[in-house]
């Protein structure tokens, strides 16, 4: 069970974005699989059929340096070697790719790392969701909030209103001249 959750935490740091899609690289696959990457895209293009373009895709060069310059070329986030023996671009494997290279592969190792691989993909479906959730709830507070400050400041207008003392009525001083019918009339 604690070798399971390493590799589980192995596979995590390895789900990458790319394409507007979850992946894992060939080489990185290789590595859980404990096969050669060559050996790994051998097995794959024998069973090519089994691999449409929403299973598995080659990156292109913009991509692969974009990576390249992520990580840096001397080493790898897990401490291993970097991108330098690299002579063709890495293809990168979605969750349905990763599924079929069990049958590919078919050794007993690759069907165990798959399904640690699978639960690492809805681990991170799970967190995605979680996350899409809080900020739905978030933004429902926001509103909430806005409408509360105006109701709040319309209560300490009100109040502001009530403690200020009222203005003073004004008394004119000195007298008053009317006229009525050709008479002044003071008052």
């Amino acid at each position: 069970m604690a070798k399971e959750l390493v590799i589980l935490e192995s596979v995590e740091t390895k789900i990458l974005f790319i394409r507007g899609q979850k992946v894992i690289l060939d080489k990185d696959l290789a590595g859980l699989y404990g096969v050669a990457t060559r050996d790994l895209n051998k097995a794959v293009s024998r069973n090519i059929s089994r691999f449409p373009s929403d299973f598995m895709f080659q990156l292109n060069r913009k991509e692969f340096n974009n990576l390249k310059f992520q990580f840096g070329t001397s080493s790898l986030p897990d401490g291993k070697a970097g991108w330098g023996g690299t002579r063709k671009l890495p293809y990168a494997f979605t969750e349905q790719g990763i599924a079929m290279l069990s049958s590919v592969l078919r050794s007993e190792r690759a069907v165990q790392v798959n399904i640690v691989i699978m639960r690492a993909f809805v681990k991170l479906r799970e967190i995605l969701s979680t996350h899409k959730e809080l900020a739905q709830r978030l933004k429902e507070l926001e509103l909430k909030i806005e409408t509360h400050d105006e109701q709040i400041i319309a209560i300490f207008e009100a109040i502001n209103q009530l403690l200020a003392p009222p203005e003073p009525i004004k008394r004119k001083i000195g007298f008053e001249v009317k006229e009525k019918k050709g008479k002044y009339v003071t008052k």
